[in-house]
């Protein structure tokens, strides 16, 4: 029986790095995302098999989807859609709280409902969050209160799932060097009035290592949670900040 994987955000920086490392890997990758065609474009640029999954998971047909894409075990599951959500306290619109939520606290129930009939001892549930969740900052309000959410959703999920032998894993990766992150860079300058590089320095000074993870590194992370060793990481979160989250947790 084939062995297959599913990642939700597949078209985004992080996510088709991760289609690209688990199909090299021989795992039959299920990709989805909203974009069909920009789904289509990525598989055929993927050595390895790639199906892709026109899907929003911030709706409930996205369930129906993902279990039609599936043709065996789930290897491994993994929540990395990113965010739609800008803004700090003052400025967001407070209806764009529930968008994002819709995206990665409804996300991360839609995708467990979907492949919860394909998992089996071995496999893992995972889900990409951020430190904003655990350690505020002004500006964030969304990814903040929403990945706080999204980190207590896997907690529970994780009490749910241990004894069936799923393993659940939160990775929270710091800000990553990413043209998404430059773009956020560029919105929260806009909004107190100053410049990108300044708000970008602000980044790099808030890192121990001096400089932001890199994709590839947190590509390799989420790999390493295929090890039979990582049984032992069940219900923990794996910080990836390269030394910004000040805070114990």
């Amino acid at each position: 029986m084939s062995e297959d994987a599913v990642v939700v955000g597949a078209t985004g920086t992080l996510g088709s790095a991760l289609v690209r490392r688990l199909a090299s890997r021989g795992l039959r990758v299920v990709a989805v995302a909203r974009s069909e065609e920009s789904l289509s474009t990525m598989a055929d640029s993927i050595d390895g098999e790639v199906a892709p999954c026109p899907a929003d998971i911030a709706s409930n047909d996205a369930i129906a989807a993902i279990q039609g894409a599936l043709s065996g075990q789930v290897r491994i599951a993994v929540l990395a859609a990113g965010l739609p959500v800008r803004g700090s306290v003052a400025t967001i619109d407070a209806d764009l709280l529930a968008v994002g939520a819709q995206v990665k606290m409804g996300g991360i129930v839609r995708l467990l409902q979907a492949v919860r009939p394909s998992l089996g001892p071995g496999s893992r549930f995972v889900a990409v969050a951020g430190t904003l969740g655990l350690e505020p900052g002004r500006d964030e309000a969304g990814p903040g209160g929403i990945n706080a959410g999204l980190i207590n959703l896997m907690k529970q999920i994780s009490q749910h799932h241990g004894p069936d032998g799923v393993t659940v894993h939160t990775v929270v990766p710091g800000p990553m060097d990413t043209p998404r992150l430059r773009t956020i860079a560029g919105t929260i300058a806009a909004e107190r009035g100053t410049t990108v590089e300044e708000v970008w320095q602000e980044y790099g000074a808030k890192v121990s290592l001096g400089r932001l993870p890199r994709v590839d590194e947190v590509v390799w992370a989420i790999e390493n949670l295929l090890a039979p060793e990582a049984d032992v990481m069940h219900g923990t979160v794996l910080h990836l900040d390269a030394g910004g989250l000040r805070s114990p947790h």
